[in-house]
Formats: structure tokens, C-alpha cells, sequence
């Protein structure tokens, strides 16, 4: 199997795990969207050296695995190209900063703490951003975006786009597929085929996306995005869930949590 065709897949099976009918996907798409800012809003404020204070964050992305019922070894399988990206980001750090920080009484490296910062917001804003999908369609995003008033055009280029990335990648598998039955002995595309490859591929993809465009006119489109689900309002569980969860949040980016909870606890045994 191609990676265009794992590609297609994917997309495929997060639509299917968006759709199921769990507690986490039931929430109003706008509370999930607002709240998936809001954190990735705090998580990226914290200071490059307040490494406690960050770690405090992961309990938004365990309680919501926990409670969507989502497997996070598909999670990290999904992001295994993305994850590495964001570690390797601060990965100069320890090299760069060469201050000292005392931490607990213990004097450690300021770059290497900057490190794991980076990479700790990093790695809760993928994990965020992955429940978001996980848990909501295209179109339940497409229908919060709506409810915030954003621009007609740019709600539908971002609906399109979603589409048109399964019909792109559909003409890059059979054109792959075309060119190993042509030449199977080879292993990938030579490079005297990049060029007239590209050309077939824009070209077909043009063709796709007419057909796929007057079938869309076909039924109703006017160039407008128009949401066909059930259009839910907010209900008391919703409002309750948002209310909670931006508490919560605030809490733990306002307080060192874990400090605080370790000095009562070793209050309490001395």
C-alpha cells in the first residue's frame, strides 16, 4: 500500500472516529473549539523556565482521553512525523544558554529547562489539537466557525481544502500505482518522470474537482457553506463542561499546583 493510499485512510478513520457517538463528541462543537484555544492560549504562556508550572497542563489532554475513550497509541502513531519536529526544536538550548537555575535546591542547566518547556508546549498543543479533530468533524468545525462570524469565503476555502486533500492524494495513488505497473522493477519515480507526473496530476486533479464541484451545484451549493447536521444548541452540560474545564485551567496556570500540593502533602506526613 502507497503512502498516498495510508494517507487517504487516515483521513478516513479520524472522519469515522469524529462521527462515533461518544460523550466527547456529542459536546457543542464551538465549547470544544473555544476551550482547545483558550488552552493551547496558556499552555504557550508560560515562562521558558517554569517547567513545573507547565507540567501542571497535561491534565486537560488525560482527562479528555480518558473520557472520549480515544487510544493514545493511535495518537502518537498519527503525529510520529510532527512530534519529533517539535522536540527538536529547543534541542540547541543546552548548548546556548549556559545559566544556572536553582530548582527545588537543585541547580540545574537554564537551557536544558528551556528545553523541556518548549517541548512541553509543544507536545500538549499537538495533543489538544489532536482531541479537537478526534472529537469533531470538518463540519462541526465548519458550523462553530459560523456561529463566531467568520467570513463566508474563508469558512468554505477551509471546508473545500479538507475535501479536495482526499481527491488529490486518490489522483497521486493511482498515478503511482499506473507508473509501478509500468515500470516494476523500479524503485520509486525517476526523475526524468517528475515533471510530465506533476502535469498529469494537476491536470486530473482539475477535472476531479469539476466534477466534484457540479455535483455540489447539483445539490443546492451557492457558494456558501451550509451545514446539514443537527444544529445543536448549547445545553446546561456544555456550558457546565466549558465553565469547568476554563476554572480549572486558569487555576493551574495562575498557581503552581503541583508545588502547592507537595508541600501540603508534606505538611501533612511531618
Amino acid at each position: 500500500m502507497s503512502r498516498a493510499e495510508n494517507a487517504v485512510r487516515e483521513i478516513h478513520r479520524m472522519d469515522c472516529a469524529a462521527s462515533q457517538d461518544q460523550w466527547a463528541n456529542r459536546l457543542h462543537p464551538l465549547v470544544k473549539f473555544l476551550l482547545t484555544v483558550y488552552y493551547i492560549a496558556l499552555t504557550v504562556s508560560f515562562s521558558k523556565y517554569d517547567v513545573i508550572g507547565i507540567c501542571g497542563m497535561v491534565i486537560y489532554p488525560l482527562v479528555m482521553f480518558l473520557l472520549s475513550e480515544l487510544s493514545f497509541s493511535d495518537c502518537l502513531r498519527r503525529l510520529k512525523l510532527v512530534l519529533p519536529l517539535v522536540c527538536v526544536v529547543g534541542i540547541l538550548n543546552p548548548f546556548l544558554d549556559h545559566t544556572t537555575i536553582e530548582l527545588g535546591g537543585i541547580e540545574m542547566s537554564a537551557g536544558v529547562l528551556s528545553m523541556l518547556t518548549l517541548i512541553c508546549k509543544g507536545v500538549f498543543s499537538l495533543l489538544a489539537s489532536y482531541l479537537l479533530i478526534a472529537t469533531t468533524s470538518i463540519d462541526q468545525l465548519c458550523y462553530a466557525f459560523r456561529l463566531l462570524h467568520m467570513p463566508k469565503i474563508l469558512m468554505t476555502q477551509i471546508l473545500l481544502t479538507y475535501r479536495y486533500i482526499t481527491v488529490l492524494l486518490e489522483e497521486v495513488s493511482r498515478m503511482m500505482q499506473a507508473y509501478a505497473l509500468r515500470a516494476p522493477n523500479q524503485k520509486g519515480i525517476h526523475i526524468t518522470a517528475w515533471g510530465s507526473l506533476t502535469g498529469q496530476l494537476l491536470l486530473r486533479s482539475v477535472d476531479r474537482a469539476n466534477v466534484v464541484y457540479e455535483s455540489m451545484v447539483l445539490r443546492g451549493h451557492r457558494g456558501s457553506f451550509a451545514y446539514i447536521g443537527e444544529k445543536t444548541r448549547l445545553r446546561a452540560q456544555d456550558i457546565a463542561f466549558f465553565a469547568v474545564w476554563l476554572t480549572v485551567l486558569t487555576l493551574f496556570r495562575k498557581y503552581p499546583v503541583f508545588i502547592l500540593i507537595g508541600n501540603l502533602t508534606g505538611g501533612l506526613f511531618t
